[in-house]
């Protein structure tokens, strides 16, 4: 079983890693120009961007070919999924893929341009992580066929505000990106960006080819870098994943 991820705090490779199997970040199958994929079973896990794909998700299963008997994926989310499902469901038939097992699942949101750390952090129990995953997993292994749709006002709604964040919170994102007195040009901001979009000359300098997972200030170890909109100051990083894998799995650039 072959699993591709794309995580920016780790909760999408937390959920991976639960579900065993072989894993493949998107991020470095991408640089890596690596698109042609088979087993018996294919999945993807991967956040919930604006009510739909990661655009990085979108762009590797579009330049992708994948070859299985049973395709399964698992959007990870923290407020509200909408019907975000179905934008993966409609790029896969593009693609030429078949889910026979498409679910969400509810952990902590870590938006800052809306939701407060602290608040998201004390409803952690309140979300049963585990019992979801636990479900999530079981089914997965059974190979259960059970595919998520939501329709009506969910579908057009989430298309609006799709479209809304893919115009204003992509790309030029980081314009509303401040880097603060006490960097010490560690470079972790560098290695965590999926799309290779800072580079370090000193302080952070960004390209403007961002993805909006705000990876970068999440992680950032002396919480030098803020948006300007953020709710909090403070950070999120999913307990069961480390620093380390999450540049493993997004760096792009040779050190």
């Amino acid at each position: 079983m072959k699993i591709f991820y794309f995580t920016a705090t780790g909760n999408s490779l937390y959920v991976a890693k639960r579900i065993a199997g072989e894993r493949y970040s998107i991020p470095q199958m991408l640089k890596e120009g690596k698109n042609d994929f088979e087993d018996e079973a294919i999945g993807f896990v991967f956040p919930c961007y604006g009510f739909g794909l990661p655009r990085i998700v979108l762009d590797f299963i579009r330049k992708s070919n994948f070859r299985a008997t049973y395709f399964f994926a698992v959007m990870t989310y923290g407020n509200m999924a909408a019907a975000g499902l179905r934008h993966l469901e409609n790029v896969g038939k593009e693609a030429g893929i078949q889910f026979h097992y498409i679910n969400e699942i509810l952990m902590i949101d870590n938006y800052l341009p809306l939701f407060r750390m602290e608040d998201q952090l004390a409803k952690e129990d309140a979300k049963k992580i585990e019992e979801q995953l636990d479900r999530i997993v079981g089914e997965i292994n059974s190979r259960e066929k059970r595919v998520i749709r939501k329709r009506g006002g969910s579908v057009f709604f989430s298309k609006l505000i799709h479209h809304f964040f893919a115009k204003k919170q992509l790309d030029h994102g980081d314009q509303g990106f401040v880097v603060q007195d006490n960097c010490n040009q560690c470079r972790v901001c560098e290695q965590v960006c999926p799309k290779g979009n800072i580079k370090c000359n000193g302080k952070p300098e960004f390209l403007h080819i961002c993805e909006g997972c705000y990876a970068c200030i999440h992680h950032c170890p002396q919480n030098a870098l803020h948006l300007k909109s953020e709710r909090s100051s403070l950070r999120f990083r999913n307990r069961n994943v480390t620093l380390t894998e999450i540049m493993d799995a997004n760096r792009q650039v040779l050190l």
